[in-house]
């Protein structure tokens, strides 16, 4: 799964615009108070994690695009 992908399963779940952002593919504006999240670190590992109160907390990183979309659909489903 790529991130695409995760964000066609997010949205058929009916799971709501404003609870995650999938970087390149779903960045919701304006930016909401809170998500769930899935980016490329600039190491280039993938990261899925939550922002609140304007900090990013990584939750967890991934060697691959697929680990971490997977993540991140457990997380909202």
């Amino acid at each position: 799964m790529d991130r695409h992908e995760v964000r066609a399963a997010l949205r058929a779940a009916g799971v709501a615009d404003g609870h995650y952002r999938v970087e390149g593919v779903h960045e919701p504006v304006p930016t909401p108070p809170d998500f769930l999240f899935l980016r490329r670190s600039s190491d280039g590992a993938w990261e899925t994690g939550a922002y609140e109160r304007g900090a990013y907390e990584v939750i967890a990183r991934h060697t691959d695009e697929a680990g971490a979309c997977a993540h991140l659909l457990r997380l909202l489903t």
